[in-house]
């Protein structure tokens, strides 16, 4: 699929299930990696992860963009578009969509490495996942030289 049939799915979708027309544009997005699909507030246009239609197809596809309209339509006519509102909660159940998508198989999070490292001095160990620059920073405790340990 690609982006062009994406947006002809997306107008089918909202005209059979929401009785509006889709004005906007919508399109595949490789760099979601959390998410299946997200609504751009200012543009009003839809993304969709590619990676959820190579791997459940179709199906997964058309239940995300039931998601992804509820919060389109709403916003355009002022209504409640957050997951936590009534309007949007009564919608989605309305027309079949899901609150959540399917996670995919391969980890699509960011690595979660943590880096040590302990004060010269004091021997305070800090554990942190981002690293930091041993010669700028100092113990916070007592100003001690820091080693990273790992």
């Amino acid at each position: 699929m690609n982006n062009e049939e994406l947006q002809r799915l997306t107008e089918d979708i909202s005209t059979e299930y929401f009785g509006r027309i889709f004005h906007h544009e919508a399109y595949f997005n490789a760099r979601l990696r959390t998410t299946g699909g997200r609504y751009m507030l200012n543009t009003h246009a839809i993304e969709i992860n590619p990676k959820h239609y190579q791997e459940f197809g179709k199906e997964e596809i058309c239940d995300i963009l039931k998601h992804e309209l509820c919060h389109y339509h709403l916003h355009l006519e002022g209504r409640g578009y957050r997951h936590r509102d009534k309007e949007f909660k009564e919608w989605l159940a309305a027309v079949g969509g899901k609150r959540h998508c399917q996670s995919l198989s391969t980890s699509q999070s960011r690595s979660t490495k943590r880096h040590t490292y302990e004060c010269m001095k004091c021997q305070l160990k800090y554990v942190r996942k981002r690293q930091m620059n041993t010669a700028k920073f100092v113990c916070g405790a007592c100003s001690g030289a820091l080693k990273k340990i790992n």
